[in-house]
């Protein structure tokens, strides 16, 4: 179905539509044309999805696909960075804790068909991308940055995208239509739509309106007031003319996408926060590294001004590294002296679940997680995405990136955005109260962190922020995508705004 020459009511011009054919031409010579291949899917138990959620991963099999267990949910992602694993992750998390059975499909991890040649194509481009953005300044300014607030915001950015998902429905050809779907990234939701799926949810991610994340025929859900009113007034997709709006059975305002396990303890966990806080224990921060791979000086610059605090216990450090064992290897070299202080934790999968436990029931005890630096890094990719959200509830202050990561239930010092596109998270975070406004210089971050070891009243603010929005409904939303992608009319959970 042609999903390109008009959206939401905005015809696009004839040049758009001729550009958008031929990048599709361009793909199909380079990656071949599938599909016409009859693909087939089976419903996996993995490592580290099925004890957390009950979740099964979909791989390709040489046999159709047959019944898929009761009360299935369709989780649709992709692999581009951590960032929408992680909001997939907080998808399975509120259906298993609704009853249902997510079912994880990564339209990244096929790599016979020409959809995941593709995606694989264009993610490895947005890494290179990112990380030159971080070393050139000059490409940051002149390029990086318009193109993610401006380039991916226009309307007919969408329908390139939207040509280039038709090639990504045939490994769901095995799926019944009637599976609730909720996407994560756009393309697993145009895919879906394409392939005629009749419930699919569009989660999107950010809190800048972007073109780039519509999907006309899904429900678009966004985590904030602001990005609701300027995705159904299409605000700014085509310049400054007034465009034809989303229709108000389009589009929905539910809230920050959350773990269940997160969103049922914040009370208890901000508790154990502030219980350190006037307890004079060690602050414990966390710093994860994501998939893209970009900022590693502006880490260590920031690992160097802990370690004067870590030494004198009066702050501790887990820095998840991702499954990138050689980033451990950089900052060695950037930060002498860091492996005196340190203890590694690699792939090893239990002790990582034992070591958050520990740290989160620690019952007024101090134990090794209240001292040092503990590097945590796993070849396997959903350990070492979901290790982030394991430390999360015990840490006392989470360093990071506006990306997905603004919107977690967890006081946070916002440090430089990589796309300008991350910038509006930290304005969401600074607004709600649990997080700062974001960073303007490495000297600005590195301030922060001083002042919340020797001011900590500034964490304390954040948690009792956390608390109250936890009471206005505001992390709700993933519980929310899960009702609206199985249709339930009731919600046991409170809607943000209402």
């Amino acid at each position: 179905m042609d999903k390109s020459s008009v959206i939401f009511g905005n015809v696009i011009d004839r040049k758009t539509l001729k550009k958008a054919a031929a990048q599709q031409k361009k793909f199909l010579k380079k990656f071949g044309d599938d599909r016409n291949t009859p693909y087939h899917l089976a419903a996996v138990d993995n490592d580290v999805l099925t004890p957390a959620f009950g979740a099964k991963v979909l791989v390709l099999s040489k046999e159709p696909m047959g019944a898929l267990p009761e009360k299935s949910i369709i989780i649709g992602n992709i692999r581009m960075g951590f960032g929408h694993y992680r909001i997939s992750m907080a998808m399975a998390s509120a259906a298993h804790a609704l009853g249902y059975t997510p079912l994880w499909l990564d339209l990244n991890s096929f790599p016979e068909t020409t959809g995941t040649k593709i995606i694989a194509y264009q993610n490895k481009l947005y890494s290179m991308a990112s990380r030159l953005s971080q070393k050139s300044k000059l490409f940051n300014k002149l390029v990086w940055d318009p193109l993610n607030t401006e380039g991916f915001k226009k309307l007919t950015y969408n329908a390139g995208d939207q040509k280039t998902a038709e090639l990504m429905t045939p490994v769901l050809h095995d799926l019944p239509r009637e599976t609730p779907y909720i996407a994560t990234h756009v393309w697993p939701s145009q895919a879906a739509v394409h392939a005629g799926f009749k419930s699919v949810v569009n989660a999107i991610p950010d809190n800048w309106a972007m073109g780039l994340h519509l999907s006309e025929g899904a429900l678009h859900l966004v985590q904030t007031p602001s990005s609701y009113l300027s995705y159904r007034t299409l605000k700014g997709f085509d310049g400054e003319k007034i465009l034809s709006p989303m229709g108000e059975k389009d589009i929905c305002y539910a809230g920050h996408y959350m773990d269940d396990e997160m969103v049922s303890n914040i009370e208890s966990d901000c508790k154990k926060r502030l219980d350190r806080i006037s307890g004079r224990k060690p602050l414990r921060f966390l710093l994860t590294i994501g998939g893209a791979g970009a900022q590693g000086d502006y880490f260590a610059s920031l690992i160097r001004t802990l370690i004067p605090y870590i030494k004198s216990k009066k702050a501790a450090l887990y820095l998840n590294i991702g499954d990138y064992e050689n980033v451990w290897n950089m900052f060695k070299s950037k930060i002498p002296g860091i492996e005196d202080i340190s203890l590694t934790h690699f792939h090893d999968w239990n002790y990582t679940r034992n070591f958050a436990e520990n740290a989160l029931n620690d019952n007024g005890c101090v134990g090794e997680e209240s001292f040092g630096i503990h590097v945590f890094c796993h070849k396997d990719i959903f350990a070492a995405v979901y290790a982030t959200n394991l430390l999360i509830r015990s840490c006392d202050c989470l360093i990071t990136k506006p990306s997905e990561l603004a919107f977690y239930p967890v006081p946070k010092l916002m440090i430089q955005h990589v796309g300008g596109h991350e910038c509006w998270g930290a304005i969401r975070a600074a607004e709600v109260g649990d997080g700062t406004p974001e960073c303007p210089s490495l000297e600005y971050a590195e301030n922060m962190l001083c002042q919340f070891i020797e001011y900590p009243d500034l964490l304390e603010m954040m948690n009792h922020a956390i608390i109250a929005n936890k009471k206005a409904g505001i992390y709700n939303g993933a519980y929310h995508a899960v009702e609206k992608a199985v249709g339930e009319e009731n919600s046991r959970y409170e809607w943000p705004g209402r």
